[in-house]
């Protein structure tokens, strides 16, 4: 029996402002969905996460509501588990009918409770969907007060989800959560990374596989737990992660992982260098990536991000650190207690590169005088 896990598909995601919906529906219709078709999986594990927003917009709930339509026309069953930045309550719309085509939706902890059998042959699986959790939570559902943090709360979802294993069964566990140890990304809610919301891996011991999202980098997490990442990149940090989802094949009561690498539509990426010689790139070879640029000039640049977006039309953001090494060093403790005009002939120096002559002076002093009025 084969198996696709992915999750953290955050639709409707921005990046720097820009929405990545086009990029995402890239992902989907033209490497997912695909790879579905040819390799007939037996479900589609999503880890959570499926959305950006807890309200979602339009376009992302129609390019979610595609992709079930087009997997359900595969054969392919789909099970998904509601991440902390799903709205997990409008998630559990036609969750009854949907069960009945094949579309497993878990919202709510009793959920994990009625494990999704699937049967190949003489293969069988049980998926127990975890979805997002907080302590509270999870101390109301299971009645114990005592509990405190995550890592307290998994144990003791887990002891209860034990003796409802099938003993013939292959038992696969899919949750959105925070394993110890693992590394995060910037383009990860700081809320919910960390501290007391740590699991550590070793509570995962009783089961074959565990399918995780929330942490957008792919990665493994304990003997028989992975992360199978976002697949796009979500933050400029995540520039050298290799992004995939992960193919499960269940054989012999055994599960074998495997990654499956995803090539992006605009690769994000952070790139330094002079700023005459990035310009003489983009001009020999533009590229639609989204790009940080980092200038690495000792002298100010004007209009930079201006005369580079031609050649960088998805051009994130363009820094200076040397400019800004000097406002905030040298330059600013030069010019602590100074008086106005001072400051004024500094920066027509240090920023626009020029000396200032007379008239400038005056028309600088005309707006001063305009502005302590």
């Amino acid at each position: 029996m084969k198996l696709f896990h992915t999750s953290d598909w955050h639709l409707g995601r921005m990046l720097y402002g820009r929405s990545l919906l086009d990029d995402q529906r890239h992902f989907l219709r033209q490497v997912f969905l695909p790879a579905v078709e040819r390799e007939k999986p037996a479900c589609v594990l999503l880890s959570g996460d499926v959305y950006d927003r807890q309200i979602a917009s339009p376009e992302a709930i129609q390019l979610f509501d595609e992709t079930l339509a087009r997997l359900l026309e595969l054969g392919v069953k789909v099970c998904a588990i509601a991440g902390n930045h799903d709205g997990a309550r409008r998630m559990v719309l036609l969750k009854s009918l949907l069960r009945e085509s094949g579309v497993y939706f878990a919202t709510e902890l009793g959920d994990a409770f009625s494990p999704v059998v699937l049967t190949e042959g003489t293969q069988k699986v049980q998926l127990f969907p975890l979805p997002y959790f907080d302590a509270a939570a999870a101390r109301e559902f299971l009645g114990d007060e005592t509990l405190r943090g995550e890592s307290a709360c998994m144990g003791k979802l887990i002891e209860r989800l034990v003796p409802l294993f099938d003993p013939e069964a292959v038992h696969i566990l899919l949750a959105h959560c925070f394993a110890a140890g693992s590394v995060s990304s910037d383009s990860e809610s700081g809320l919910f990374v960390g501290g007391a919301g740590e699991i550590p891996p070793s509570l995962f011991a009783p089961f074959d596989y565990v399918a995780l999202g929330h942490l957008h980098g792919p990665q493994q997490a304990g003997p028989n737990a992975r992360y199978s990442g976002s697949p796009l990149k979500y933050s400029v940090d995540e520039q050298h992660q290799r992004k995939s989802w992960c193919v499960l094949t269940v054989e012999n009561n055994t599960v074998a992982a495997e990654t499956v690498p995803i090539p992006p539509k605009r690769d994000v990426r952070r790139v330094e260098g002079l700023f005459d010689d990035l310009l003489r790139a983009g001009e020999e070879n533009p590229t639609e990536d989204y790009i940080e640029l980092v200038l690495t000039d000792e002298a100010p640049v004007l209009m930079a991000a201006q005369r580079l977006r031609p050649f960088y039309p998805n051009l994130l953001s363009v820094s200076n650190p040397w400019a800004a090494a000097g406002a905030s060093g040298q330059r600013a403790a030069r010019l602590k207690g100074q008086n106005e005009p001072t400051v004024f002939g500094a920066f027509c120096r240090d920023v626009c590169g020029f000396e200032p002559e007379e008239a400038d002076r005056e028309l600088f002093h005309q707006v001063l005088e305009e502005v302590e009025v």
